[in-house]
């Protein structure tokens, strides 16, 4: 969305709700013109004289370029600057259904409005100064949240929680980086090393902090993009069994013959309050042919990408090298939540579940149900979703919290030593990371790369 000068100046106009069939569609206007094209689509000169009071709902007529009646809608208008994107603002909430949303949009470009690009509402909102960058990508995130603490996450950052935290965090920086400018140009001075100490510490905290934030962030992203959860096991243990029960129908194929499932299937589903990607692997075992090889290495990446894994035994079954083999796979993933399950226990049990002892397991059956592993599910995701630490929701923002602790960690050895240009340097690069979270120095090529991924209308 690479948009010249002349174009920020255009009025806009984009349906602002869900394509679709719905009770309601939202056209909105935003710019210089919209309300004389507001009141062109509705003749509304014709009430109170052609003033039409700010943030009223009005229920008018809406007609096209050749005065065939469209609609009869509600009309609401926000005068600048209070409004989203600090301009004149019209919207039209219409009857739902493409055809009449369409024809309210058609004739506003007759009247000389433009089709807007994806985000550029919030774009507008963000260069007039009404939101920052960490309102904006709440907003868009807010959209999509996948489980009701992601959307409490979200609210806080819409109240300012991150902003305020990347104010402080920079003000903090800026007088150390003061500091430092002042006995640059008084080199003759010797610094004192109390003052120095308390410089270090005070950086070090903050370095800990940032660490902090982008550890809590990269544990919690499911919380914003959906947990990934990956069943997992040798051939035929049931694990699409497992996929099909939790799904309430029958998504996989299941056949008594080991190997069936010779590819990764994804899935959505909602436990308890959260939204998880379901995938059902592969089962992992010394490949048989290349087919399966494909479909075991794909089982690998989803065990390497989830968040939670379920691990299926069969109880039915003696211990064998294949299970050894699942066993060695998860020992090696234990920064990852593990539910380890053993399968079929409405079977003779064979299985000899002490070797799994260091995994806490429970036993389940596709039969009699699988309610203590969706508990178990349920206590984990719950688990993550607790506490009030600030939480970065952005692969952009957590990029600028490591490159700020980063550059402050580099920045110690020079203070210490005494080497304040060198000093100043890293802290500039410290103070330019941190401030981009809310307000970039380059914001040209970083919004149009980040508001170009807004849907239309917002």
């Amino acid at each position: 969305m690479s948009l010249t000068a002349e174009e920020m100046h255009d009025t806009i106009v984009a349906i602002a709700t869900a394509h679709g069939v719905s009770s309601i569609s939202i056209i909105r206007l935003s710019g210089q013109n919209a309300l004389e094209i507001a009141q062109k689509i509705s003749f509304s000169k014709t009430f109170s004289n052609g003033i039409i009071p700010p943030r009223e709902a009005i229920l008018t007529s809406l007609y096209n370029a050749t005065n065939d009646l469209i609609d009869q809608a509600i009309m609401i208008y926000f005068a600048a600057p209070k409004s989203f994107t600090g301009e004149d603002i019209v919207e039209f909430q219409c009857h739902g259904g493409m055809v009449v949303a369409q024809e309210v949009l058609d004739t506003a470009t007759v009247y000389g409005a433009r089709l807007a690009e994806p985000g550029e509402f919030s774009k507008r909102a963000f260069l007039n100064g009404k939101i920052d960058l960490t309102k904006a990508e709440a907003t868009a995130k807010l959209i999509e949240a996948k489980s009701v603490d992601a959307a409490k996450i979200l609210a806080r950052q819409l109240k300012g929680e991150l902003k305020d935290f990347v104010d402080e965090s920079r003000e903090s920086l800026l007088r150390a980086l003061a500091y430092s400018e002042v006995m640059i140009d008084y080199a003759e001075e010797d610094i004192a090393v109390d003052i120095v100490d308390t410089m270090v510490a005070q950086l070090s905290q903050l370095q800990k902090q940032l660490r902090r934030i982008v550890e809590v962030s990269h544990r919690r992203r499911g919380l914003i993009e959906g947990f990934r959860v990956a069943i997992i096991g040798k051939p035929n243990v049931g694990k699409s069994s497992l996929l099909n029960a939790l799904l309430s129908y029958e998504r996989a194929i299941v056949s008594d013959i080991a190997g069936t499932t010779r590819d990764t299937i994804e899935e959505q589903m909602r436990i308890g309050s959260h939204i998880i990607r379901l995938v059902d692997t592969a089962g992992i075992r010394e490949a048989r042919d290349s087919i399966e090889k494909i479909g075991i290495e794909r089982s690998m990446h989803s065990l390497n990408d989830a968040d939670i894994v379920i691990v299926l035994f069969d109880g039915s079954q003696l211990f064998d090298e294949d299970d050894q083999q699942i066993i060695s796979l998860i020992e090696q993933t234990r920064d990852k939540h593990l539910i380890v399950a053993i399968n079929k226990s409405d079977l003779t049990i064979r299985f000899e579940s002490q070797l799994l002892a260091d995994f806490d397991p429970i036993f389940v059956s596709a039969k009699k149900g699988f309610e203590r592993l969706t508990d178990r599910l349920r206590e984990i995701l719950d688990g993550v979703g607790e506490g009030d630490e600030l939480m970065l929701i952005s692969a952009r923002q957590i990029e600028a919290v490591e490159q700020a602790a980063t550059a402050i960690e580099d920045a110690q050895t020079p203070l210490q030593n005494g080497e304040l240009e060198f000093f100043s340097y890293y802290l500039q690069d410290a103070v330019k990371a941190i401030s981009s979270i809310s307000k970039p120095y380059d914001s040209e090529e970083i919004l149009d790369k980040m508001f170009g991924e807004f849907c239309l209308g917002k």
